[in-house]
């Protein structure tokens, strides 16, 4: 029988490229996106649905999730891909993008898998793959506290799961993608700044131009990511962590090399 992923942010970037790669690997595959009267690309394959989604709307993710499942059947792998980031000082953070980053990247997350459980039990298994990032497992960028977050919860969730749902036989993933080539993520960075607070904009300034100007040869195919998903997916890889990518194993190597404090002192002496 044809399985069925279900996947969230599928309007560009990895979650467009992960759709169109199951598919063409003869998947099912239900694409969730905020504005599915824009897609153009995956509604050309017979076996992608899209279906309307934010993931921070719990009435849409019910009706997502009950659109996808009448419409496939079953669901057996969801992906919760869609993210947000927000960049500059806390203090300087208007409380919409607080709730904004919070909302997205980790109640987003909370909102799908809390709407699969009752599915996923019914079949006695599924599965949930976590996109993360390797600033849920080692802070290297400053001014990202907000987005680090965001990531670190989103960690502590999947693991805190696993004791509840690894007996009812359903999986959880995390994939700790770094950069990669192909994705506008910087582009849409919502940055914190606020025009009596002035501190900070000189650590602000150096980030936005260490982003700016990242070396293209850092940044990985994303195609590497999507075969992770796919391993994953498939049972190939039974990794319940698996970072991708050099930049962030070289960092995780680092941090886990040295006492935190040291660690920290050498990120932080890179911009200064």
């Amino acid at each position: 029988m044809k399985k069925t992923i279900f996947i969230t942010g599928t309007s560009d970037g990895l979650g467009k490229l992960s759709a169109k790669y199951f598919a063409e690997q003869g998947w099912n595959v239900a694409a969730t996106m905020r504005t599915p009267e824009n897609e153009t690309a995956l509604t050309q394959y017979e076996n992608i649905r899209v279906f309307k989604l934010d993931v921070t709307d719990v009435e849409q993710v019910q009706a997502a999730v009950s659109d996808a499942i009448a419409a496939f059947g079953k669901v057996d792998v969801v992906v919760n891909n869609a993210g947000v980031g927000s960049y500059g000082a806390l203090e300087a953070a208007y409380e919409s993008v607080i709730d904004w980053q919070y909302n997205t990247n980790v109640r987003g997350p909370i909102n799908v898998i809390r709407g699969f459980l009752p599915h996923f039990r019914e079949n006695k298994g599924g599965m949930f793959i976590n996109i993360s990032s390797f600033m849920g497992v080692t802070t290297a960028v400053p001014v990202g506290a907000l987005y680090n977050m965001s990531k670190f919860a989103l960690e502590g969730l999947t693991e805190g799961l696993y004791y509840e749902l690894k007996p009812l036989n359903i999986e959880l993933r995390l994939v700790e993608q770094g950069g990669s080539s192909g994705n506008n993520f910087k582009d849409r960075i919502v940055w914190n700044k606020h025009p009596e607070i002035r501190d900070y904009d000189d650590i602000t300034n150096k980030v936005k131009s260490m982003m700016a100007n990242v070396d293209p040869s850092l940044l990985d195919d994303p195609q590497t990511i999507v075969d992770v998903i796919y391993d994953l997916a498939t049972g190939k890889s039974q990794q319940f962590r698996t970072l991708v990518g050099a930049q962030g194993k070289q960092l995780m190597e680092m941090r886990n090399s040295m006492p935190i404090e040291h660690y920290l002192e050498t990120i932080a002496g890179l911009y200064k």
